[in-house]
């Protein structure tokens, strides 16, 4: 690690928890991101950010649960940027945006994923996992 990135880590707000993979895990991480993102002083993407974890966290818990694992959410605050990630033990299972039938009853939380995050993408491992993540630009 180089001194710019150690000194970033170091001034970076750090929030992780491992929360049960049921829709109470899913509401809890919602509620728990937004309340410490209101404690850093950062109102101002609290919405965004609560939607966003929301999204996230649902879809660990409905498309990456394993039974007996958790999920594990994490939100990073630097001077620039929101980073939200969601780790579940389902990396065989790579989210995609779009390619769901328009008349479909469920599969568009992606694209507002697309819609609310500056960027997001998906990280692979360690084996069997993957993350989710999502960025937010701070004002």
């Amino acid at each position: 690690m180089n001194p710019e990135t150690s000194q970033l880590m170091a001034s970076a707000r750090h929030f992780t928890l491992q929360l049960s993979s049921t829709p109470r895990g899913a509401r809890l991480a919602r509620l728990l991101a937004v309340e410490q993102l209101r404690s850093w002083g950062l109102e101002g993407v609290t919405e965004a950010a609560g939607q966003l974890v929301a999204e996230l966290a649902n879809n660990a818990v409905t498309h990456g649960h394993v039974p007996g694992r958790d999920f594990r959410l994490r939100v990073i605050a630097t001077g620039a940027a929101l980073r939200i990630e969601v780790t579940d033990t389902r990396g065989d299972r790579v989210p995609l945006a779009g390619g769901h039938s328009p008349t479909a009853e469920n599969g568009r939380g992606l694209l507002v994923v697309d819609a609310l995050a500056r960027s997001w993408g998906v990280s692979s491992g360690p084996a069997p996992q993957k993350t989710v993540w999502v960025e937010l630009p701070l004002p």
